[in-house]
């Protein structure tokens, strides 16, 4: 039974073994695309060839100037969306909230604007909702969105989208964006759960139909990709299907440069539960940094096994 756009992919062909499996290459997927693009965030592609020829290690610098192996808000606001899930088993917005502050708390090494503005306004007034505005399309609530896709899995269709928007408003409050992070939501689950390259298309070509900005195919390369959640998506589309490998994906989307941390973030969590922890090249597990390696494997399995799946 494959309706893939209800997710009901066929589960003989997924065990136990292999969902976990998928979940935590999902994750270290998300951290090792973070760590991979931090060092040619904001470069153009034609900088990157020119410092990096095809950059594909993990070297750390960037305009951040992190250590080798280190990740940004991408992967530790994941880390911290995940741990207020687990604590309440469930998406409890003052909790979400509440771990955003935290993370915030400990100044961390990067922090978009929207972001901060939206934990801001938290702190002053208690309100876990930000108000709806157009200009705030951006990829924030995207890129930390791992956790509600496995936590959800298995879930009805409304409450994954529910569980999007809940997590997602606390900073992000933008129809835009919460159609193409639950579009990101849908392919991680579909990829879990055993969906092919082609099923993830089908979903990828049903955000076009339900919104053309979204659009990716044509002669127009996204190169460049700035934090505008349309941006975003079309480099990580054409980079997923114009592959046919965990490495391949990540290598083609980071060194289109722009918001490349996140770009390799959301493509890295795709492609991880896509691909399976096999196809991650033991160079870049190697190099990311080893507590967040093992706070992402942790995190994947707790919170797969309290989904509904």
């Amino acid at each position: 039974m494959r309706t893939v756009l209800g997710l009901r992919i066929d589960r003989g062909a997924s065990s136990d073994a292999r969902l976990r499996d998928r979940a935590v290459a999902a994750y270290l997927g998300l951290a090792i695309g973070d760590a991979l693009g931090a060092t040619v965030e904001f470069m153009t592609p034609r900088e990157i060839r020119e410092h990096h020829g095809i950059h594909r290690n993990i070297l750390g610098g960037g305009w951040l100037r992190l250590p080798k192996g280190r990740v940004t808000d991408d992967t530790e606001m994941s880390l911290a969306l995940g741990r207020a899930i687990l604590e309440r088993d469930g998406l409890d917005a003052p909790a979400i909230a509440e771990a955003f502050s935290d993370w915030m708390r400990g100044k961390p090494v990067d922090i978009g604007h929207t972001v901060r503005r939206g934990i801001s306004l938290y702190r002053r007034t208690g309100t876990t909702e930000v108000p709806e505005h157009e200009y705030d399309a951006g990829n924030g609530a995207c890129m930390r969105c791992l956790p509600v896709a496995l936590y959800t899995l298995g879930a009805e269709p409304e409450a994954v989208d529910r569980a999007n928007r809940l997590q997602a408003h606390v900073t992000h409050h933008n129809a835009l964006s919460d159609l193409g992070t639950l579009s990101v939501i849908r392919m991680t689950q579909t990829a879990l759960l055993g969906g092919s390259l082609e099923d993830l298309r089908l979903l990828a070509d049903a955000l076009v139909e339900a919104e053309p900005r979204f659009a990716f195919d044509g002669e127009r390369r996204q190169d460049n990709p700035g934090g505008y959640i349309v941006e975003t998506l079309r480099a990580v589309f054409q980079a997923l299907f114009a592959t046919d490998g965990f490495e391949s994906a990540l290598i083609d989307v980071v060194n289109r440069g722009g918001d490349a941390d996140t770009t390799g973030a959301i493509l890295g969590m795709i492609a991880g539960a896509l691909y399976g922890f096999e196809a991650i090249p033991r160079r870049w597990l190697k190099a990311l940094d080893r507590e967040t390696a093992r706070l992402c494997r942790r995190q994947a399995l707790e919170l797969l096994s309290r989904s509904k799946r």
